[in-house]
């Protein structure tokens, strides 16, 4: 079972808005326009009434009024009627919705009287099917404050008695607390037939106005923006030290290779000192062998030893101990730079891991976010620039003069003051759709191709029907 909505409120003054808003003269954004060829009016106006504003006045003027209009008097009552969202997807899919609108006429008829019914129109083009009707307060009979006064001071009148049949206009009498239940009982009575009940007397929920609705859209989509730049800020933010992170990796694994290309001359050098203190050990053991088997140049041999000793063998092995002192110094130095490199990997981990707790929350409080990113680099490849991309993701309106590039096709179609919007739909991609002079993007693209097309006399193959996706990353 669903329920049944009846909503009725007093015009503040001139209807023209609220006219244009019904006739989509101008189509709200949680309309969709492929669909505003199904709103259908229920009442046909007379021959010199061209809408419902026009309506609303030729009725006044042609009700028999004798006082004139004030100012501040209510001349029309908008009543809004409708029911539970699955319940009205069920009547529409059921094939019942022009007998529900057909009943909901005969309901106003017969409750604010059939000329007072001056417009009533079927609006299909929004998520919930609903009807919004036009009631003249024109009304007949003794005055409720005459009624009231009679009640209090029996047989004493204040004012000249005025005739009870004369035609009047008062919203008071027809919006009386005790004549508004009564529109709710009836009301959920004629709509049982649907599966549509009375909602719950005396609760404590409020109609939201369309106003209130389009201010409180606005103030969610600043919010978004808000936390789109915090995201964009963030991602910046990870790219800097990603990049920081990679640089300072660059410049250790520069060090490090330098340091084993010096451990590596050292070691050779120190390999090639080796080699020549063996050398000269070996020619100086020879010597010696030689002066023993001759007994002779004892002091030759001390001289060379004491030359070679104490000069040359100790110059080397002076060398090959400053070799191992820097080598022993380089170890040192490699070890402190890849503990260095591992305390910053630990740090970039991390830092890693905040973030991507932060991008988590995001993602969990904000699930369009990353959907609108990509629309946003969706409308950076047509040609839009980085702060229409950020209207156009704030779900307002752009009018675009110059070039709009299609990847699909290759191509680039100029533009003159062309509007493009991103609004709502569950059957888009992402949930949401591109929407060029209010026509999907691919469908407006694939239209000014085909032309291009005819024009150069190519012939152009039927579109196969796919579904269309755009990749959302995650």
């Amino acid at each position: 079972m669903g329920y049944a909505v009846l909503h009725l409120d007093k015009a503040p003054g001139n209807e023209a808005a609220m006219t244009a808003h019904i006739a989509r003269t101008k189509i709200p954004t949680n309309a969709s326009p492929e669909r505003t060829c199904l709103n259908e009016e229920l009442i046909e106006f007379p021959e010199e009434v061209a809408d419902r504003t026009a309506a609303i006045n030729y009725r006044l003027e042609h009700a028999g009024l004798t006082r004139k209009i004030g100012t501040n008097q209510v001349r029309v009552i908008r009543v809004m009627l409708t029911g539970s969202h699955d319940a009205m997807k069920r009547i529409e899919e059921e094939g019942r919705l022009p007998e529900w609108c057909a009943d909901n006429l005969a309901w106003l008829r017969e409750t604010f009287g059939a000329e007072n019914v001056v417009s009533a129109v079927v609006h299909r083009d929004e998520s919930t099917p609903h009807i919004h009707a036009a009631v003249v307060p024109i009304v007949k009979g003794e005055r409720r404050k005459a009624r009231t006064a009679a009640s209090k001071t029996p047989g004493k009148r204040h004012y000249r008695p005025k005739s009870a049949a004369r035609p009047r206009l008062c919203a008071d009498d027809v919006m009386s607390r005790v004549r508004l239940k009564q529109y709710q009982d009836s009301y959920a009575a004629a709509m049982s037939k649907y599966g549509l009940e009375r909602g719950i007397d005396g609760s404590e929920a409020r109609h939201v106005t369309t106003q209130e609705f389009y201010r409180q859209a606005i103030a969610q989509q600043q919010d978004l923006q808000e936390n789109i730049d915090a995201l964009l800020r963030l991602e910046e933010q990870k790219r800097k030290a990603v990049e920081q992170l990679k640089q300072q990796e660059r410049q250790v694994r520069t060090e490090y290779e330098q340091t084993a290309t010096l451990q590596a001359q050292k070691s050779a050098e120190l390999n090639r000192t080796e080699a020549e203190l063996k050398s000269v050990k070996g020619e100086l053991k020879g010597a010696r062998l030689k002066n023993a088997a001759a007994e002779v140049g004892s002091n030759i041999v001390e001289g060379i030893g004491a030359m070679i000793g104490t000069s040359r063998v100790k110059r080397q092995q002076q060398e090959i101990d400053r070799l191992n002192a820097e080598n022993a110094a380089l170890h040192e130095q490699i070890g402190t730079l890849n503990r260095a490199n591992r305390e910053e990997k630990a740090r970039h981990e991390q830092a890693e891991q905040q973030l991507q707790a932060k991008l988590d929350r995001i993602e969990h409080w904000l699930p369009d976010t990353q959907t609108l990113i990509s629309w946003g680099e969706y409308c950076r490849d047509m040609g839009l620039s980085e702060s229409g991309a950020r209207e156009i993701i704030a779900m307002k309106p752009l009018y675009v003069s110059g070039e709009l590039y299609t990847r699909e096709y290759s191509r680039r179609f100029d533009v003159s003051n062309t509007e493009i919007r991103l609004q709502r739909d569950p059957n888009g991609p992402g949930g949401f759709q591109l929407l060029i002079d209010r026509q999907p993007a691919h469908a407006w693209f694939r239209q000014r191709y085909v032309e291009l097309m005819t024009r150069l006399g190519y012939p152009v193959r039927p579109e196969r029907p796919v579904i269309r996706r755009h990749t959302i990353k995650r």
